[in-house]
């Protein structure tokens, strides 16, 4: 899955070491537990080496709960449990998932997006596993480091703009013979994998139920729909977060942050992301 997810070339990862990538097959089980676990480790690692490590992402759950220090409830996951709750989804749609979580678990709805049915899934599951609320396991425990956070940002029109374009050119790298081989190896729609932004629809325009100029336009809103997301988790009312004008000199501009909050701490880089 190189092109869809956007991943470093081997260009780029010659450049300077990348962590985390290739871990797992489209079909391979894994987690936020087992990202931040690996993530912290890896962090960790280049601390040891004397370097900065750099925890770069949009996915607002997997970075702030590196950043944070969520306690990740270790619950594996119940694959029974998991279809049956599928089911009733078809049948009775995701909002009624939803209100059961709001009667069992109410601050864990507060922070869950509804439309967000793996995760609604999930609070359930571990609410069933461990008969205490999903809220109250994932608590916060500040991390052996500090970070500096930078926020990209654009405005959402020149935003959109860049996204289109971006989708084009992954449409243009070979996404779709990507997704064609991986249906072909087995990997189904209804893999968690498979539901990221881009790859549904790529997939059912190879099964014949749209075109590719309307798969492509829906893979666009959806990652639209990604960015706008994000908004919930990176606010731009957020103290912690620096944010800078994409449009103008970012990198400069993120060197210069950088530097001057080591020298904030007598210029040493430990403990530091």
């Amino acid at each position: 899955m190189d092109i869809g997810t956007a991943k470093p070339s081997p260009e780029e990862r010659a450049l300077v070491p990348h962590h985390l990538f290739d871990l797992v097959d489209p079909d391979g089980e894994f987690s936020l537990a087992l990202y931040q676990e690996q993530a912290n480790a890896a962090i960790q690692d280049v601390l040891r080496r004397g370097r900065l490590p750099l925890l770069v992402g949009g996915s607002g759950q997997y970075v702030w709960a590196v950043l944070e220090g969520v306690r990740v409830p270790r619950v594996p996951p119940d694959t029974a449990f998991r279809r049956a709750m599928q089911e009733r989804v078809e049948r009775d749609g995701s909002q009624a998932l939803f209100v059961e979580l709001e009667a069992i678990d109410p601050e864990a709805a507060r922070r869950i997006d509804p439309r967000n049915v793996r995760r609604v899934v999930r609070a359930l599951e571990v609410c069933r596993a461990t008969g205490a609320q999903f809220s109250d396991l994932q608590r916060k425990e500040p991390p052996p480091f500090e970070s500096l956070v930078i926020g990209l940002e654009l405005e959402r029109a020149e935003l959109y703009r860049r996204i289109d374009a971006r989708v084009d050119a992954m449409v243009a790298q070979g996404w779709v013979d990507e997704v064609r081989a991986l249906l072909a190896r087995g990997y189904s729609l209804d893999l968690p994998s498979m539901s990221a932004v881009g790859y549904r629809e790529i997939a059912l325009h190879l099964r014949g139920d749209i075109t590719l100029d309307e798969a492509v336009a829906r893979a666009k809103a959806s990652v639209h729909g990604f960015a706008r997301h994000q908004g919930a988790w990176f606010r731009r009312n957020d103290p912690r977060i620096r944010w800078l004008d994409a449009t103008g000199d970012a990198c400069s501009a993120a060197e210069s942050l950088v530097r001057a909050w080591l020298r904030g701490d007598g210029g040493s880089q430990a403990g530091k992301t």
